[in-house]
């Protein structure tokens, strides 16, 4: 599941079994923004580009859109017939992954939402990751393979072997990191223009999520069986008495946000922001700010 991710506007966005709360990490505050009505039901997430909305997945086979400012829930998708696990979002169109194999896109400026459906799992999707050009989708199944899905193609173009964790490069738009599970315990680097593998590395452990820092050209992995742990390029973060689940990184890159089966949430200090790229960096974020489309009609 899609259970923890961090907005640029310095949101922590957690879910807690059935609930969605939302952490302020500047001032501290907590906000709980939705709640199902069902104690055994659960949720996943994902921030929307414009990053006042957020998609929410269910157990009970639902896509949900929230307006974070108004607290508001503003429409409901029903086209799955399994558990939502994992999110993602390209433009209007979130992408959702399900417990049937089924990947979902939705267009939500229009009365009918459902515009298409890749079926290329034959198990669980568990990870879904647009790159930042927009121009593949990233999926990761329990079948043990990740597919790549061109935009506006219903075919994929590339397989390769993984699991859950699939990172695209910040900086190489054509570049994936993928993370196997407790059977393959490597991170690959894929060209996925070519099909290559750049690197193979032996992670020793299930993989279930990797992030990648801009600032250093470096990524962080978050670990299951048997370390439980974060592993950098030159460090490795212990801590989680149980198999971390999903990672997420501040907006200025220097913090990682990890939720593990121990039921915690750690905060780690993994990277160093450059002070150069740091006011690059807010320069970039105030134009965009100044540019970006619409709300969400």
């Amino acid at each position: 599941l899609n259970l923890i991710e961090w907005s640029a506007q310095n949101i922590v966005a957690v879910a807690l079994d059935g609930s969605v709360c939302l952490w302020n990490h500047t001032s501290a505050e907590v906000l709980k923004l939705l709640e199902m009505e069902q104690i055994a039901d659960y949720v996943s997430l994902v921030w929307t580009e414009e990053e006042n909305y957020l998609a929410v997945g269910t157990s009970n086979a639902e896509l949900q859109l929230w307006d974070v400012q108004q607290q508001k829930h503003l429409r409901t998708m029903t086209n799955h017939s399994s558990c939502v696990g994992c999110l993602g979002w390209n433009s209007y169109i979130p992408s959702s992954g399900a417990q049937s194999g089924h990947i979902h896109h939705h267009d939500v400026r229009v009365a009918k939402r459902h515009v298409a459906t890749l079926a290329g799992h034959t198990q669980e999707v568990c990870g879904v990751k647009w790159s930042l050009d927009g121009c593949y989708l990233a999926s990761g199944g329990n079948d043990n393979l990740v597919n790549i899905w061109p935009s506006g193609e219903f075919a994929c173009v590339k397989i390769f072997n993984a699991v859950k964790a699939v990172a695209w490069c910040p900086w190489q738009s054509s570049v994936l990191a993928t993370g196997g599970g407790t059977s393959d315990r490597h991170i690959r680097v894929w060209n996925v223009s070519s099909g290559t593998c750049l690197h193979a590395v032996d992670a020793h452990s299930q993989v279930s999520s990797i992030l990648w820092s801009p600032a250093s050209k470096e990524f962080v992995s978050g670990h299951g069986f048997a370390d439980n742990q974060l592993d950098g390029q030159a460090t490795s973060s212990s801590g989680h008495t149980g198999r971390v689940l999903n990672m997420t990184m501040s907006p200025d890159g220097v913090t990682v946000a990890s939720v593990a089966a121990d039921k915690t949430l750690r905060l780690w200090r993994c990277f160093e922001m450059d002070p150069i790229k740091q006011k690059q960096r807010e320069k970039a974020k105030s134009v965009r700010s100044s540019s970006i489309h619409p709300g969400i009609p």
